[in-house]
């Protein structure tokens, strides 16, 4: 498929079976945070495979997102801990292990604090040193380049601040913010519109192409939009399309970079290709 029939548009695909319409060597940016395989309710994903058939599956989405980089492109993964009776099976260093065996240069990991102070109840041993549980207020952000570090681009399409006050407060590997509600979203696993948002103001230009293969709630595009950027969200729910549509709709609207025009869903599932009212950004 053209690159040209796929920009700022929702593909309604498994995940791989939406990569493979994308074009090598195209995309600027990706930001995704797939199924931690922790049992997390999807509409339309089992995320509790048996751990060595969802590294398998994982390595080949990490080897299809390769290859439609650019040279320089850069992958954001977020991934959490894994549940505490498979903490012995790191999934972040997993997926580091995975991206390095591919020929993926390793640009380190930032650590999101997420702020949380929720109660829980799995201490392990309570108050005791036999067998205490540590309890995760964090998730990770590992990130890696293709081909080389730099990422070509007009400098002037570079949109941290002037006073570098961003810049610095990005390079910094802890970033601290809270986390978005799944009820208020009405997705089982959203992450907060800063996350992509710091992303893509850190590592790409304005007019570059982002692409999230894991989209969800579609966070990743709705940033990509209001930083003038464009995108390309991939999905495997109809239900989370819906979804998509309506906060597009709803968070975008008035938005400077944006305007309403009609802009296909790809629906690879059953070839049926509905349209919907999204916004695109203004040239």
């Amino acid at each position: 498929m053209e690159l040209s029939q796929i920009i700022n548009k929702i593909i309604l695909a498994d995940v791989l079976d939406g990569l493979s319409e994308i074009p090598d060597n195209s995309i600027h940016l990706i930001i995704t945070s797939p199924p931690y395989n922790l049992a997390k309710d999807y509409s339309n994903h089992s995320d509790e495979l048996p751990y060595q058939d969802y590294l398998k599956w994982m390595q080949k989405v990490w080897s299809e997102c390769k290859r439609v980089l650019v040279k320089g492109g850069r992958i954001c993964i977020n991934i959490g801990e894994n549940k505490r009776q498979n903490i012995t099976y790191p999934t972040f260093s997993a997926f580091i292990e995975q991206c390095v065996d591919i020929g993926m240069l390793y640009r380190g990991t930032l650590i999101w604090n997420k702020n949380s102070a929720a109660k829980h109840t799995a201490w392990g041993s309570w108050n005791s040193c036999s067998n205490p549980h540590i309890v995760p207020r964090h998730e990770y952000i590992i990130i890696f380049s293709k081909d080389t570090f730099k990422l070509q681009g007009d400098i002037s399409k570079c949109d941290l601040n002037k006073d570098g006050k961003e810049f610095m407060e990005y390079t910094r590997s802890v970033w601290a913010f809270g986390t978005e509600s799944k009820i208020k979203i009405g997705h089982p696993a959203p992450f907060p519109l800063e996350l992509p948002y710091k992303l893509i103001k850190f590592y790409s230009y304005k007019d570059n192409i982002v692409l999230d293969p894991f989209a969800g709630s579609g966070t990743t595009g709705i940033a990509s939009l209001k930083l003038g950027r464009k995108f390309i969200l991939i999905d495997n729910s109809k239900e989370y399309v819906e979804l998509m549509k309506k906060r597009f709709l709803k968070e975008l609207e008035g938005n400077l970079f944006c305007n309403f025009k009609e802009i296909e869903i790809l629906n690879l599932i059953n070839h049926n290709i509905p349209v919907m009212l999204v916004p695109s950004p203004i040239h």
